[in-house]
């Protein structure tokens, strides 16, 4: 027994060891961690337990029949963040330069299948070079095998991405399909197709990092969530966000003791948005002053930042927010904005996390460009998401509040839980000055003094439909508060709303717009 034990840990000394230490050095010299030094990282201290860590290949032809090393380029198991179970995934871009293989495949099908069935989250840690292309249409049989698996949990179960190295093809397919991308600054890329077939097929030179490094894709294409200067910032803040998440959407988020009063007055408040609905501010001044500690963890910081969305906390208890931020455009929604909102929205719906808006909006961004690329369709998205949530749902109009965008922002008349308002509320069609120009443009047009004929008309407007109780005494505002009272209000809504039961109809699953 003690000769087969032996022979046991010289086998799994060769796995965790890798190919060899100049494989190490290379990868440590571009930048990059191991993958074991990456799950260390990730995961609480000791408590990673390996998954198939003798597995190797059976594949032969072009040279593979004579290297078949252990791991076969992924180490899959489970270990605790913060104590909790937390399945994970890794590259070894030591072997075969983590491309993926029938065996490797059946190893991140495994822990796939494990995750699901526990209940846990999944996280992927993304370092590697597409299909191992000597083994044909069996690697692609592989991608079809988690892309099903992505789906099938979709929803289920929190999917994480982290991206640490070059993901071209179908390599880039399953981060899409998980809940959150991280990136890393120049070591990670993600592309459909390289710069080199761009170049063969339209002429176009380009970088890697420019057609599909960390910063591209968290401001312009908004694939990824979250970029990152380095590997260990990043997987420290896949950590923090698994803390604010349910493992499963069978629980409710984790709750944490907070020293923050329940009770505290928020008297910042009066001074960080202005009374003229014209005047800008940063949305998450006003974020930072009612959540638990000024703390939140924003999602898409860098991509439509003209709508904000963040995870943070409320006297311990994890909510969503979504917040027009009128520093940036105007706090106007547009195309990004609502294909933001609409995928946080449905996230926190899925994993029993209440929403909580808050609503500065002057309408929908006009122009050709929208249109044309599908603003109807693709601002329905946020309509819909609202529509469907059926977690606690809380609005809250700051300033102005105008036209469709109103109507979107989770109003009360597409099932908000609670509508509250501010006392500088203007909940209208549109702008005075826009109505009044529309309603009055025949009476403008034949005054001596049309300007001043057109002010009065403004005057009217607003104090006939647009003054900060009309919405109230309609009932499509329950309740108008002091802004100092934000906090507290919000907190008590919430424990009210804790047990909120929704019935929906039987259905398959609905069509949101594409």
């Amino acid at each position: 027994m003690q000769q087969q034990l032996n022979e046991l840990s010289q086998l799994k000394e060769a796995a965790r060891g890798g190919p060899s230490e100049r494989a190490t050095e290379v990868q440590h010299e571009k930048g990059k961690l191991t993958a074991r030094e990456r799950i260390d990282l990730l995961l609480d201290k000791g408590s990673f337990n390996e998954v198939e860590p003798l597995r190797r290949h059976r594949a032969s032809g072009f040279g593979l029949e004579s290297k078949k090393p252990y791991t076969d380029g992924v180490v899959t198991g489970w270990g605790t963040v913060h104590g909790r179970t937390v399945f994970v995934y890794a590259h070894d871009f030591r072997i075969f330069g983590g491309a993926l293989g029938e065996a490797h495949a059946q190893k991140i099908h495994k822990v796939m299948d494990l995750a699901e069935a526990a209940g846990a989250p999944l996280v992927s840690l993304n370092d590697g070079a597409g299909a191992r292309i000597q083994e044909g249409v069996l690697a692609l049989a592989g991608y079809g095998g988690i892309f099903q698996r992505n789906t099938r949990s979709s929803g289920v179960i929190p999917q994480i991405s982290v991206m640490l190295g070059p993901c071209a093809g179908g390599a880039a397919y399953s981060p899409a399909l998980t809940d959150f991308v991280f990136m890393v600054r120049d070591t990670s890329q993600m592309f459909i197709t390289g710069p080199d077939v761009v170049r063969a097929v339209t002429g176009e030179e380009i970088t890697q990092n420019a057609l599909g490094g960390a910063d591209v894709h968290a401001s312009v294409s908004g694939v990824a969530h979250f970029p990152y200067d380095d590997e260990e910032t990043c997987l420290e803040d896949v950590r923090f966000l698994l803390s604010l998440l349910p493992s499963n959407n069978r629980e409710l988020p984790p709750v944490v003791r907070t020293d923050d009063p329940a009770d505290r007055t928020t008297e910042a408040l009066l001074d960080i948005v202005p009374t003229e609905s014209g005047r800008s501010y940063d949305v998450r001044a006003v974020i930072e002053e009612i959540v638990d500690d000024g703390e939140c963890f924003e999602v898409h910081p860098a991509w439509a930042t003209n709508l904000v969305c963040a995870l943070t906390r409320l006297d311990g208890q994890v909510v969503g927010i979504v917040a027009n931020n009128p520093g940036s455009m105007a706090g106007v929604l547009d195309i990004e904005a609502s294909e933001k909102g609409a995928r946080f929205v449905q996230w926190c719906d899925a994993f029993n996390v209440p929403l909580v808006t808050l609503v500065d909006v002057p309408g929908f961004l006009p122009g050709v460009d929208q249109e044309h690329n599908g603003i109807i369709r693709r601002g329905a998205k946020l309509l819909y998401a609202y529509c469907n949530a059926t977690v606690p749902r809380i609005s809250l109009v700051l300033r102005k509040a105008y036209g469709g965008a109103y109507i979107v922002m989770d109003s009360r008349s597409i099932g908000a839980d609670l509508a509250l308002a501010w006392p500088g509320n203007e909940i209208a069609v549109m702008g005075a000055e826009g109505a009044a120009n529309v309603i009055f443009r025949r009476e403008i047009a034949a005054a001596d003094d049309p300007e001043a004929v057109r002010q009065q008309k403004i005057k009217e407007y607003k104090a006939e439909l647009m003054h900060p109780y009309y919405a109230a005494e309609r009932g499509l505002v329950d309740d108008v508060i002091d802004p100092r009272d934000t906090r507290k209000i919000l907190i008590r809504s919430l424990a009210m709303l804790h047990a909120k039961h929704a019935d929906v109809p039987c259905r398959k699953h609905g069509n949101p717009p594409q």
